[in-house]
């Protein structure tokens, strides 16, 4: 018979690799940073490939073994090529995170509760609407699409299919909020629900799929309006625990989620965001 796995025992993701999207900055960064940390060999991809580098230069020099690749993921063709480039470098896939995104724009009130200009749904510019769709909805589809692809394949320690598909949701897929720009919440619904969805299907070829839905932590998202202090205090205000986040309190949920920790654990919606989803405090 064997012995029952010690409970941290199973997160240990030593030897496994990683391919995360939207890398370079915030909460990408912090995924990256997680798989590393863990022994895991690591595909930082970023639309800035000038910073993926950047921050996988740092990473290698702390003696993690860490690559770059620049990614848009609204391309299609470009992030198979990418996914493809890692499954050689590395051999295969283990641990995929559907991580890029944007907010462009402004809700339609600004930090002061007031009508914000420009952020109305008859006056919020549609390009912004496609951008947004196609970078946080369809860019998530690509990624967890070709993941899929290559954990359907038998894994190099067993002779098994599988893996763990972690995808940045937010906890703007299950409320409204007036100062997020309108098409963000739509996209970020859509994501969840995709998850769902690929946790069904691929579960009989032992690849879980899970996201994360984070409330507001300071990123550089939407030109990093959060760093700014009206915007922050809004926010702050508005959390139940009576502050927003920092991306580092992100990692032990990134590596459960991503390790054997979580292998009885699909198609959940794992929030984040110190209570904001059970409304609003003040």
């Amino acid at each position: 018979m064997s012995q029952t796995p010690k409970a941290l025992d199973q997160f240990d993701i030593a030897g496994r690799s990683a391919l995360v999207t939207g890398g370079a900055s915030g909460i990408g960064l912090a995924y990256a940073e997680t798989m590393a940390e863990g022994g895991a060999q690591v595909t930082l991809t970023d639309v800035d490939g000038e910073a993926a580098e950047r921050e996988a230069a740092r990473l290698r020099g702390l003696g993690y073994d860490v690559r770059s690749a620049q990614l848009d993921v609204s391309d299609r063709a470009r992030t198979t090529q990418v996914f493809d480039e890692h499954e050689a470098a590395f051999g295969g896939l283990d641990i995929a995170f559907a991580n890029a995104g944007i907010g462009t724009g402004p809700g339609f009130w600004d930090p002061n509760g007031h009508r914000a200009e420009g952020g109305q749904v008859d006056t919020y510019d549609p390009a912004w609407w496609d951008r947004i769709i196609a970078i946080n909805l369809t860019g998530a589809y690509n990624t967890m699409r070709d993941a899929a692809r290559l954990m359907k394949k038998p894994g190099r320690k067993n002779g098994r299919t599988g893996g763990s598909i972690i995808a940045t949701s937010s906890n703007a897929a299950v409320v409204c909020e007036a100062i997020v720009p309108m098409p963000y919440m739509p996209a970020k619904a859509g994501v969840s629900h995709m998850v769902k969805h690929l946790a069904f299907e691929l579960a009989e070829y032992h690849i879980r799929v899970n996201a994360i839905l984070p409330g507001p932590f300071v990123t550089n998202i939407n030109n990093g309006s959060l760093k700014d202090p009206v915007v922050r205090e809004a926010w702050d205000k508005s959390t139940p625990m009576g502050r927003i986040a920092e991306t580092y309190q992100l990692k032990p949920l990134a590596l459960y989620l991503a390790s054997d920790a979580s292998s009885y654990v699909t198609g959940s919606q794992m929030l984040i965001d110190g209570g904001m989803a059970l409304g609003k405090f003040k």
